[in-house]
């Protein structure tokens, strides 16, 4: 059953509330041109490695095995990358590289900003970055999976890698993949042990809580989503032990991983927690302050209990990938006030 946002708001005194302030696709996050671009992190909070001492000298040529299981031989070690995606830009900067070119909704770190543009996520430009004579494209494993934007990437006369992420573990897969293909092992094993630390703490917050939690999102027409255990954001619920309610519920909307979720599931599910997921950035009212105005939700446990967290799109949604460990260090925050 789809029930928008709007009409929940229309029951109540928050009817005055804009209803405009859910305006962008949660997950346009990774080709958000056509958008406004989702907030960039706090600084100083980053999962981004510093420049490291080089590995070892790898024997080049490489083979390396992809995250679509492609083998791909890498004859030098690369010194001009272009990554095609927000993910494969974070990637690459959590090895202790930089990239020439990127997607131009990468937005993190902020020295990427200075790479060249070669078109969104969505659409690349072949030809700008083709101009940029790359020894070494990342593509994104979970964004160009499909053969539209597969096999164009494919056919580029350069070594190309897959690498990108729908799940905690997945995150530290490609990390490894790409330490591996850019000799980084060493920089990229620091930030997968960073992550590790980070899963563990979180966990140690959580344990014995018992805790439920559903995280849910809106589209533009400002339709409630939760998240489900094959979507990023609940596989970070999963991974920790938190009780997820939304599981139950059938994949539904645009949104792979996540189900429509109607006012009375949300009453019936009445969880400790609901991280609120608000698609478009400041001054749009957050979906975490929106949703104690709604009648039907006013006497939830999260409510009540002031656990309504705003999380942040970009690490939950949008940018899945080395933030992972903000993203844990959120819901331990929340949770168990680490």
């Amino acid at each position: 059953m789809k029930v928008s946002l709007r009409r929940l708001l229309l029951l109540g005194a928050a009817a005055t509330v804009a209803a405009s302030a859910l305006v962008v696709a949660a997950c346009g996050g990774d080709d958000d041109d056509q958008g406004t671009p989702a907030p960039t992190a706090p600084a100083g909070q980053t999962a981004t490695a510093a420049p490291a001492s080089p590995s070892p000298a790898a024997a080049y040529p490489v083979t390396v095995t992809d995250m679509l299981g492609r083998k791909v031989e890498i004859k030098a070690e690369p010194k001009t990358i272009v990554a095609v995606s927000p993910t494969a830009v974070e990637l690459v900067y959590a090895a202790g590289k930089t990239v020439a070119g990127r997607p131009s909704s990468a937005n993190y770190p902020p020295e990427a900003q200075s790479a060249q543009a070669v078109g969104t996520a969505y659409q690349p430009n072949l030809e700008a970055v083709l101009a940029l004579k790359p020894d070494l494209v990342i593509a994104d494993s979970v964004i160009h999976a499909q053969p539209a934007l597969r096999q164009p990437l494919e056919g580029l006369p350069v070594p190309v890698i897959f690498a990108g992420a729908n799940s905690y573990q997945q995150v530290l897969d490609a990390l490894r993949l790409v330490g591996k293909a850019l000799n980084a092992t060493a920089a990229t094993d620091k930030v997968i042990a960073d992550i590790e630390q980070s899963l563990a703490n979180a966990k140690k917050a959580v344990a014995g809580k018992n805790i439920t939690a559903v995280a849910i999102l809106s589209d533009r027409d400002q339709t409630l989503y939760a998240a489900k255990s094959t979507s990023y954001t609940g596989d970070i619920l999963k991974e920790l032990g938190i009780k997820n309610p939304a599981d139950a519920l059938p994949d539904a909307g645009p949104f792979p991983g996540y189900a429509t979720i109607a006012p009375e599931k949300m009453i019936e599910f009445n969880p400790d927690y609901i991280f609120a997921i608000t698609p478009a950035p400041p001054p749009a009212p957050r979906l975490a302050s929106l949703i104690p105005t709604i009648p039907p939700f006013r006497g939830l446990k999260a409510v009540t209990s002031n656990h309504v967290i705003d999380a942040d799109v970009e690490l939950f949604v949008q940018a899945p990938g080395p933030r992972v460990k903000l993203a844990l260090d959120a819901v331990a925050k929340a949770v168990g006030g680490q």
